[in-house]
């Protein structure tokens, strides 16, 4: 059978008839046979329309972060490697070089064939179902479970844009050929309006509705739609959207407790449709389905399905061991010295016991959970016992070895044969996680200090700390540090930082809270390297009785030991500057291709030919 793609009449816009992204061999079925570019009949089937929702999911939910290298810049931050060595990343910080208006393009005119590229295609299948579906004949129940699922569609896909574009143009109905309407871009107010107002809508319909966790795991529930749309009115009142000493656009601290009241919304159903958190932080994404109690927006994947597959374990593994590490999973010396001491101690104050050439050591325990430094333990393969060496050009991966390694989205038994360097099927499978409970408990403190309720804010970063692993110390798990709402305020990015490390969250973060400009030096890293060549060749020996190299044998917690063995190397990506970022990269612009398509809209102030205020 063969595939058609069928090229719809567009607006100015490039706004096509959402079904040309539709890439199956059962694409026929959708064929165009009236004025809205789909055989009307489809919405009185629900097979047909569970076939338009399911690829609907695929181009609108967010995927693992780095599994695409063209939306490398969106999640550009101070957290990784990658972020200094990837080039749009780079200028996305101010490393090095400055952006240009086609160095983001999530909009564009067309549709080029790949995932994302248009987030208006994406929209214009909500739009024609959230239009059609109403008249159907279908039941009353089946048109509450489809039309609250593309309603929270059409909202996530507004929202990614207007985070990145400020105010864009409101597109929420069918485009017809015989009727183009021609839009301006809209108020950022507007925009946020019609997302929440969208998010609201697929809490009405989605409420009572349940999945089957086998067959329909990641569709949306209420629970999930209430926790994004709390994410949402967070961005609503931070200092992106709602800056702080701005004459021209004055604060609005109205929106925080807006902002609190749908977190405590989020938070209580959350609780009560029994999400919690997770008792094994290492084990948060490497557990799935009903088990895991964070999961709340999820992308299925699968390791037995072809096309259903992600690259993740590829990225995080050594050569040696099926892998093809990326240097996004690399930590930087910002995310190491993020981490507090075991009793949540920040390793700047002066008696927090902080050694610098054991940082590892009595460390908030999410360090070791996430990261691999030398001499780690990491039993990949099935290998009992089997430690992971990062020092320089190690015997094992030479000089494709990494400063470190990502190990919280691997699973160590899966033999090297079985990783796969392509998003295809294999690896691990494991789902992708794009909102769960701790994002909800640390976007629920952030409001109650932004909103004067300091001891609340504190009693919910308490609990994950102790969750992590922090112990009380005399400091009550750091927390007597934060004495004040600001100080409170860096508490709560440093432990979203630590907790959502390689998720894709702290760029956004720095963006959300108008951070970026705060960013000093540069990204750099740590590397072990041996104190001489003979000492390299000590290590690397291995002994005939037991068949370990000498290295294996080391104890590595000893100071002595480490000091007669190692030095380490400072690392930085080659011809950065430091960290530079202009306010107006704040909100990106739009790209040629897509201003190119309508007179009415207008470039993003601070760019070239600017003139529309994104906010």
């Amino acid at each position: 059978m063969n595939t058609s793609y069928i090229k719809f009449a567009k607006t100015a816009l490039g706004l096509a008839i959402a079904v040309t992204t539709l890439s199956s061999c059962k694409d026929e079925f959708f064929q165009l046979r009236d004025r809205n570019g789909l055989d009307a009949a489809i919405w009185d089937n629900e097979g047909a329309i569970q076939y338009h929702l399911n690829d609907t999911y695929d181009v609108s939910m967010p995927d693992w972060p780095y599994e695409l290298s063209a939306r490398n810049i969106l999640y550009a931050s101070d957290e990784n490697y990658g972020s200094g060595s990837d080039g749009n990343s780079r200028k996305a910080l101010g490393l090095q070089g400055e952006l240009v208006v086609n160095d983001v393009q999530f909009i564009a005119s067309k549709y080029q064939g790949t995932k994302g590229d248009n987030k208006y295609y994406d929209i214009a299948r909500s739009n024609n179902a959230i239009a059609y579906i109403p008249g159907s004949t279908l039941s009353a129940t089946a048109k509450r479970k489809f039309l609250g699922q593309y309603y929270a569609l059409r909202a996530l896909n507004y929202f990614e844009i207007t985070r990145l574009y400020g105010g864009v143009p409101l597109v929420l109905e069918p485009q017809k050929p015989d009727n183009l309407t021609l839009r301006s871009r809209a108020k950022a107010a507007e925009c946020f309006n019609a997302i929440v107002s969208d998010l609201d809508s697929a809490m009405t319909y989605l409420d009572g509705v349940t999945w089957n966790d086998a067959t329909e795991r990641g569709k949306w529930t209420k629970m999930a739609a209430a926790a994004y749309k709390a994410r949402v009115l967070l961005y609503w009142a931070s200092p992106q959207f709602n800056p702080v000493n701005d004459p021209a656009h004055p604060y609005d601290a109205s929106r925080w407790q807006t902002a609190l009241t749908a977190n405590k919304v989020a938070y209580e159903l959350c609780v009560a449709g029994g999400r919690s958190l997770m008792t094994d932080y290492s084990k948060i994404f490497s557990t799935e389905g009903t088990a895991n109690t964070e999961a709340i927006v999820v992308r299925s994947y699968s390791n037995k399905l072809a096309k259903r597959g992600q690259s993740v374990e590829a990225k995080s593994r050594p050569r040696t061991e099926g892998g093809g590490p990326s240097d996004f999973y690399v930590a930087s010396n910002q995310l190491l010295n993020a981490y507090t001491m075991a009793d949540g101690t920040p390793i700047s104050e002066s008696n927090s016991g902080y050694d610098d050439e054991r940082f590892w050591m009595n460390r908030d325990p999410r360090l070791t959970n996430s990261i691999v430094v030398n001499g780690s333990v990491w039993p990949l393969s099935g290998k009992t016992g089997r430690r992971q060496w990062t020092y320089t050009n190690e015997i094992t991966d030479g000089s494709n070895v990494k400063p470190f390694f990502c190990k919280r989205f691997s699973d160590p038994s899966l033999s090297s044969g079985s990783v796969p360097v392509i998003e295809d099927f294999g690896g691990n499978g494991f789902d992708w996680l794009e909102l769960r409970f701790t994002e909800v408990v640390l976007n629920y403190a952030e409001c109650l200090n932004e909103t004067g309720n300091l001891a609340m804010a504190k009693d919910l970063v308490r609990q994950v700390r102790i969750r992590a692993g922090i112990t009380q110390g005399a400091r009550d798990y750091g927390l007597d540090y934060a004495a004040n709402k600001d100080q409170m305020r860096d508490l709560i990015m440093n432990e979203r930082m630590v907790e959502f490390a390689f998720e894709g969250k702290r760029g956004y973060d720095l963006r959300r809270t108008r951070r970026m400009q705060s960013l000093v030096g540069t990204i750099t890293t740590r590397q072990y390297s041996t104190k001489s060549t003979a000492i390299k060749t000590s290590l690397e020996t291995i002994n005939a009785s037991t068949g370990l190299y000498r290295r294996d044998t080391l104890n590595l917690e000893r100071k002595g030991t480490v000091n007669a063995f190692f030095t380490t190397i400072a690392i930085q990506p080659s011809g950065n500057g430091g960290f530079a970022v202009p306010a107006h990269y704040y909100f990106y612009p739009l790209p040629n291709t897509f201003m190119n398509s309508s007179p009415l809209l207008e470039q993003t102030i601070g760019w070239e030919i600017g003139t529309f205020d994104p906010l």
